[in-house]
């Protein structure tokens, strides 16, 4: 399972680099396009990665809920701390990264954590809807029956049917492509330690969810694909959409001189598009 999870992300960050990398002029051309044909490969790829491993499911959900794996107190420390890092941690991180960004004036910051709040938005969204239709079981309602699945099951079913695809890791993946593709077009050398880092901790996330029995293996791949794409296309669609309505209809807030020499912090839920401010 490590060894595809890593296959996939490897494949992941090798198909957003050269969109990624590419400066705000870049605005013709395939980081203009909201859709090329790399999103396909990539779609493929996990698409395909998780049909080969969807009949494994039943063997790594029996393979990490073994006694011992479970009884080991590191794990659960790690995996609690993972979890709660991608949710709710992903949406108070970028929350407050937009916030303080527009503080303190730092257009770059705040870029970077408004565009993170909104891939893990559209993610969830379209993980929210393929729960209740697919209506998968959860691995503790029934142990090792991974094909147990019910057509909108997930909406009336309740939280017990919802396992696929995982939320947590479309979270956690969303992040990881918004903020990799953010910090590759304003620093494109800080890619090669960014990607890593965001995407090996992503998918920490997601085996996670595996190891608290909450998803299977196959729920996890596909929810690091919604992720990673949801995170990519918000990314290119502000690149190619430059002062967009969505990014001038937020919170306004900025330091400014005061007349005793200090500075007054001026903060506004009045839409930034209204007070003629960037």
């Amino acid at each position: 399972m490590l060894r595809t999870l890593a296959w996939t992300l490897c494949l992941a960050i090798r198909l957003a680099l050269p969109a990624s990398a590419q400066t705000d002029s870049s605005t013709g051309g395939s980081a203009g396009q909201l859709f090329t044909y790399r999103d396909a490969i990539l779609a493929g790829s996990v698409i395909f990665t998780a049909r080969l491993v969807h009949p494994l499911d039943d063997y790594y959900a029996r393979r990490l809920q073994d006694s011992s794996t479970q009884q080991n107190k590191k794990l659960q420390a790690l995996a609690t701390f993972v979890r709660t890092t991608a949710a709710p941690g992903s949406y108070i991180i970028g929350s407050t990264m937009y916030l303080t960004g527009r503080v303190a004036n730092n257009r770059k910051m705040a870029s970077l954590g408004l565009h993170g709040l909104e891939g893990l938005l559209v993610g969830e969204a379209t993980a929210t809807v393929l729960k209740g239709i697919v209506g998968r079981q959860r691995p503790f309602v029934r142990p090792l029956d991974a094909n147990n699945y019910k057509l909108n099951r997930g909406f009336s079913g309740g939280n017990d049917y919802r396992s696929f695809p995982s939320g947590h890791s479309v979270a956690a993946f969303a992040a990881a492509a918004a903020v990799t593709a953010e910090t590759s077009r304003n620093d494109p050398s800080s890619t090669w330690y960014v990607a890593p880092i965001m995407y090996g901790g992503a998918a920490l996330v997601g085996i996670s969810r595996m190891y608290n029995n909450q998803h299977w293996a196959s729920d996890v791949l596909i929810g690091a694909g919604i992720g990673t794409f949801a995170g990519l296309k918000v990314v290119r669609f502000n690149d190619a959409h430059p002062g967009n309505r969505a990014d001038r209809l937020f919170l306004t807030g900025s330091l400014t001189p005061a007349p005793d020499g200090g500075h007054t912090l001026k903060l506004s839920l009045v839409p930034g598009k209204l007070l003629g401010r960037p």
